[in-house]
């Protein structure tokens, strides 16, 4: 009824799935788990914004000789057409870029970039919270030994040093402006009993904030070398190693601000994806789940 028998891919979808007549100026690289962790890497259109005719290829795994074998089976004249491919940060997504697409102009994710940010202060918080961890753990001990019963101490706003450093996680990630009420009473404690968590959070948001500036390359280029000399001030290991990662890839981060694409459409398609294999509880036969997805996507 559904025409899968007849389906031209179906020997091969389990592997990997073509549709070349979908390439378009703009690409997106992404990857994404189908059933038990296993990857694919998803090639999508830009311009179609996850409507029919956004999907050009899905390919088991994320190697990068194995993705261009088949991406490259795409005629030369549509390869060199693409003007811009927009990845996360792995190199392999840029090597498959660089490799099936030599014309284009290879964008690195700026929500992968924050991201990257975003972890360094939570590494620094994460320290802090098994440092109380073990402190309480410690004081705990120390009043079984003295017969004594061990009291927590509490803040303002209810929380133990513990609780208020597992509770920052989400604020942490938002500007202050989105802080709601709660938030701000935890944010003025973490950051009076933690300066260091405060200084981090600042690093994180001067550095989002670079995004936000109506700016071009040579401008962002200047304020990314002020804020890594901020990093090598305050000296946290997390930022040294993402800062470090940022200076590799210096030319494909600023390539954002040439035309600020980003790879919020490849993202969407992939949580449609996800949302999709939910409603069948899984993906129980994978030629036939991509056959759907083709159906309505390619």
């Amino acid at each position: 009824m559904s025409d899968y028998n007849e389906w031209e891919q179906r020997h091969h979808a389990e592997d990997w799935i073509l549709y070349p007549d979908n390439v378009d100026s703009h690409l997106c690289l992404d990857e994404i788990a189908l059933t038990d962790g296993e990857l694919y890497t998803v090639l999508t259109n830009a311009k179609s914004r996850c409507q029919k005719g956004s999907l050009v290829a899905m390919v088991k795994g994320i190697k990068s000789e194995d993705v261009c074998r088949v991406l490259n089976q795409i005629p030369e004249t549509r390869r060199i057409a693409v003007k811009e491919v927009s990845v996360d940060m792995a190199n392999s997504m840029e090597k498959i870029a660089r490799t099936s697409f030599p014309s284009a102009s290879i964008v690195t994710d700026r929500f992968h970039v924050a991201q990257l940010i975003s972890e360094a202060v939570q590494q620094i918080r994460i320290k802090f919270r098994w440092m109380a961890i073990e402190k309480e753990n410690q004081a705990i001990k120390d009043a079984k030994k003295s017969g004594e019963k061990y009291s927590a101490k509490i803040f303002e706003n209810g929380d133990s040093e513990k609780q208020l450093l597992a509770r920052s996680r989400y604020l942490l990630f938002k500007p202050s402006t989105k802080w709601t009420n709660s938030q701000k009473a935890r944010a003025d404690i973490l950051f009076r009993e933690f300066p260091e968590i405060e200084k981090a959070y600042e690093l994180s948001m001067s550095f989002r904030n670079i995004y936000e500036k109506p700016i071009k390359t040579e401008q962002a280029k200047e304020e990314f070398l002020k804020w890594t000399e901020k990093v090598k001030q305050y000296n946290f290991d997390s930022f040294i190693t993402a800062s470090n990662s940022i200076e590799n890839h210096q030319k494909t981060i600023l390539n954002f601000f040439t035309n600020r694409t980003t790879n919020a459409l490849a993202e969407s398609f992939n949580s449609k994806i996800k949302s999709f294999r939910a409603i069948f509880r899984g993906v129980k036969d994978v030629a036939f789940f991509l056959f759907r997805v083709s159906m309505i996507f390619a």
